[in-house]
């Protein structure tokens, strides 16, 4: 007979979230880095630290194809089953032809291969019910998933709109944003509404996706800063980058943000 002392439930260590992270990817890297015809999947590891700094593990989940066409054994569902909630990160911009149309500069192309990939890797979490958030790119994802488009560049289509990026200052560049009464965000922060952000992201939501409500905006110019999908599966998108913020005086407290994704993926069983 076993009778090695039984740890009541109660007291039991409870699993860390498995969050997800989809991959940057580099398709051609600089020849110094050895990869010579290679293509590099990675994450920035500020987000990765962001999220292990709440209890939770981060999870990169490298793309499902090899050799640029073919699809690996293991599928989306796969993969969507055994994390708790999705993250998608920035990077490369869009490209056009997701949300159909033409670059109108040739360095405005975007990354479609990454694009099709998260579209899929997005649409797997709704089906299953796994939370989304999704981080400058990420949000421009979920809108164009949803249906809706982008401003390929906000500068050449709102010539008069403040700066949303500064190459120099690169997070060091902040703005204004202003939360929506009633929103979610303006629950999770008190009620209070106009906040200071980072900001490195030259394009923005130009149609509103299906279903997709806006949560927060840049005053001065009215582009779509935050968005929250209805319906009971938990998806909101931020166009600043919240994992930069930190602790940084004077910056948005980026930890209400990450604790009511976390508190979506807590509800969800465990894979």
């Amino acid at each position: 007979m076993d009778e090695r002392p039984v740890t009541p439930p109660s007291i039991r260590k409870t699993r860390p979230l498995r969050i997800g992270l989809s991959p940057r990817i580099l398709h051609h890297p600089p020849a110094e880095l050895g990869f010579r015809n290679k293509t590099l999947q990675y994450l920035e590891q500020t987000i990765a630290h962001w999220i292990m700094r709440h209890h939770a593990l981060a999870f990169m989940l490298p793309t499902l194809e090899t050799g640029g066409t073919e699809r690996a054994s293991v599928g989306m569902s796969d993969y969507v089953s055994e994390i708790d909630g999705l993250v998608l990160q920035g990077g490369a911009d869009m490209s056009p032809s997701s949300y159909g149309e033409i670059p109108l500069r040739l360095e405005w192309s975007g990354d479609r291969m990454r694009d099709l990939y998260e579209i899929d890797l997005f649409r797997e979490c709704v089906l299953q019910g796994k939370p989304v958030l999704g981080l400058c790119r990420g949000l421009q994802l979920i809108n164009v998933a949803m249906g809706g488009s982008l401003h390929q560049d906000i500068a050449t289509d709102y010539p008069h709109a403040i700066p949303h990026v500064d190459p120099d200052l690169y997070d060091q560049h902040r703005h204004p944003i202003h939360i929506e009464m009633d929103s979610n965000l303006a629950r999770l922060y008190g009620g209070k509404v106009d906040h200071l952000v980072s900001s490195i992201h030259h394009q923005a939501i130009k149609r509103l996706g299906e279903d997709l409500v806006v949560e927060a905006t840049s005053p001065s110019d009215g582009i779509i800063e935050a968005i929250r999908m209805r319906g009971e599966c938990y998806v909101t998108g931020f166009q600043w980058h919240p994992e930069f913020h930190a602790d940084t005086p004077g910056l948005l407290n980026s930890s209400p943000i990450l604790e009511d994704f976390l508190s979506a993926a807590r509800r969800q069983p465990p894979p």
